[in-house]
């Protein structure tokens, strides 16, 4: 296994004092390699105690030597080190601008939540004239590049080792203040009611006071310092759904960070706690008692490319509702008789113009009788959305169970 290879097994393993020895062995063979600078940077601020002057300084080597080759996935990584290197320094106003530059670059940086948080809490406590406050760099840092003879003769790397007892000679072992469970056994749970989403994230000692807990309508993002001197984050982004930020909570306890979500539509069920794409949940109101909720869901818009052909009460089996509407909602052509003004068609008319699953869904609903109607609702409710009948004498024998389209599989939540 080469230098490199060695650094990164080490960085990844959290081995950081290991990986910062590994990557400067590399770059004594190699110090035009921006990379390994970029990891080394990252292992500088991990490793306990962090060297943060040393992380800064490989950093803004490492994108020196990507602006000239004009890479710039390399570009949006070292300016990003060099971002979170200032934050450690305290040059808040720095590594603000630091994550500006990035942000223009990749907006869809997930990292830059969370630390455009951080910075923004760090500079609404400090004065205007406060010198952590102030943008004193350039967005392309004025470095040389170590020559490669430099880097070979540059003196061995000299990191702080843990304190000996002289007594018998053994390393002692710090006192672990702060968070007492390793990062990678940090684990978070989930799960929801009518009206909120509960959200833990298991790990013991978290400190109230440096812990940032950020609740957006459709994100969630949690970032605390660990023992090792890096920050651990989570961040959901989309959420399943859309959250009230104003109504939603979070406590800090001894063995676990908990977030209660208020969600922004009551009785909503999430499939997921995190979402590739945000569903819209927004309905057409009905004008019936019952569930509103339900009612948005049966009425909502159904149009996609290749929807499901979900189970049903029907005999025949499973219906395709999509071509089922299109037919039932296709109106015919016909000429004008005498006397025909062109004026209203009746109650068709209200939904022409819409898509057609749409407009047959609220027709079959607004045109039901109590018992048509009470069986959708009833089917819909108890089967969480997986079945839709409109025959009472049987819905009413008895509860819907949850009927999944096939290839998928229910779970409770």
């Amino acid at each position: 296994m080469d230098l490199a290879a060695k650094g990164a097994t080490a960085l990844q393993s959290k081995d950081f004092r290991a990986a910062v020895t590994h990557y400067t062995e590399a770059l004594a063979i190699n110090s035009q390699a921006v990379d390994y600078y970029i990891k080394r940077s990252t292992a500088y601020t991990r490793v306990s105690p962090p060297d943060c002057a040393a992380a800064l300084k490989d950093a803004e080597v490492a994108l020196t030597l990507a602006s000239k080759r004009g890479k710039r996935e390399l570009i949006i990584q070292a300016q990003l080190r060099r971002a979170i290197a200032l934050f450690s320094l305290e040059r808040y106003g720095d590594a603000k601008a630091c994550f500006d530059w990035v942000k223009e670059m990749n907006k869809d940086e997930k990292s830059l939540q969370i630390w455009g948080l951080k910075v923004d809490n760090k500079l609404k406590g400090l004065d205007e004239d406060d010198e952590k406050a102030k943008t004193t760099i350039q967005r392309d840092p004025d470095v040389e590049v170590p020559a490669q003879k430099e880097v070979k003769k540059a003196a061995p790397l000299q990191l702080p080792q843990p304190a000996k007892d002289t007594s018998n000679g053994s390393a002692q072992i710090p006192k672990v203040e702060g968070v007492q469970t390793p990062a990678n056994k940090i684990r978070h749970e989930w799960y929801q009611t009518d009206d909120t989403v509960v959200v833990s994230l298991f790990a013991k000692g978290v400190p109230k006071e440096t812990t940032t807990i950020d609740i957006q309508n459709t994100s969630l993002a949690i970032s605390f310092p660990l023992p090792t001197g890096s920050d651990y984050d989570f961040s959901l982004d989309p959420l399943g759904g859309k959250v009230d930020p104003a109504a939603s909570t979070a406590k800090i306890l001894s063995t676990k960070v908990e977030v209660v979500l208020k969600k922004a539509t009551v009785g909503e069920k999430w499939s997921t706690l995190e979402s590739d794409v945000l569903a819209a949940t927004e309905g057409h109101e009905a004008d019936v008692n019952g569930s509103e909720d339900a009612k948005r869901a049966i009425l909502a818009d159904r149009s996609t490319n290749a929807g499901p052909s979900y189970p049903t009460s029907s005999k025949s089996g499973p219906k395709n509702w999509d071509q089922l509407a299109n037919e039932l909602t296709k109106k015919p052509k016909k000429d004008k008789q005498d006397g025909d003004d062109g004026g209203d068609d009746g109650p068709d008319e209200e939904f022409e113009g819409g898509d057609p699953v749409n407009g047959f869904f609220q027709q079959l609903y607004s045109r039901a009788d109590p018992d048509t109607r009470r069986a959708m609702m009833k089917s819909y409710q108890e089967s969480n959305g997986t079945a839709l009948s409109t025959n009472w004498s049987e819905v009413g024998k008895g509860k819907v169970e949850t009927q999944p389209p096939e290839g998928m599989e229910a779970k409770q939540w």
